[in-house]
């Protein structure tokens, strides 16, 4: 196996711990990951309470079915995002699907524009969150901030021209995730939702 093929050593140690049944195993995993995983459920489904029951089935899933994960296949922050999402947007068809059966109002396609929406969102979301620490500093200062890049580069302490790249290639990641298979973004994490 080619060195840039091996899986980070944390998350093979982790799957390890998982299979043996390490319950300080799945603490440590739940520590490190419960934030992403509920953001991404709750920026699918909208709601607060199901964003938790998502988080529940994750954990459960991951601590049930260890083996799943192949560190082969990526990071183990990627797996879990990508179950998270499939699991978001499954329990987000179910719900719309029920409501739409239960009250008739809205079409078949309304429903898939809206998974299309939330699924978009929530690979934004993640792209953000996992891009290179200088970028998304850039591009918060920015949007959050209405910083302009000399701006953005004064506050950083770097030269304009680094605040200018540092916001270009934050926004190109950025614009993938409208893209069925976004880069950056978790395998499968686009196309079918």
């Amino acid at each position: 196996m080619a060195k840039k093929d091996v899986p980070p050593r944390w998350d093979r140690k982790m799957q390890q711990r998982l299979a043996r049944g390490e319950a300080a195993a799945l603490g440590e995993l739940y520590d490190r990951f419960a934030s992403l995983v509920h953001g991404l459920a709750h920026r699918v489904l909208g709601d607060e309470r199901a964003a938790d029951g998502i988080t529940r089935e994750v954990f459960i899933h991951v601590w049930e079915h260890p083996d799943s994960y192949d560190p082969k296949q990526g990071p183990l922050r990627t797996w879990v995002a990508t179950l998270t999402h499939r699991l978001a947007v499954q329990r987000l068809r179910a719900t719309e699907t029920a409501a739409l059966a239960r009250d008739g109002s809205g079409t078949a396609e309304e429903l898939e524009h809206k998974v299309r929406r939330a699924s978009v969102a929530a690979r934004a979301d993640y792209i953000v969150q996992s891009m290179p620490v200088p970028l998304r500093s850039a591009l918060e200062r920015a949007y959050f901030q209405r910083r302009d890049y000399r701006q953005t580069a004064t506050d950083l302490g770097i030269t304009e021209d680094e605040a200018r790249r540092r916001l270009r290639l934050g926004l190109q990641l950025l614009s993938t995730a409208h893209d069925t298979e976004a880069p950056g973004a978790p395998p499968g994490y686009g196309g079918a939702v």
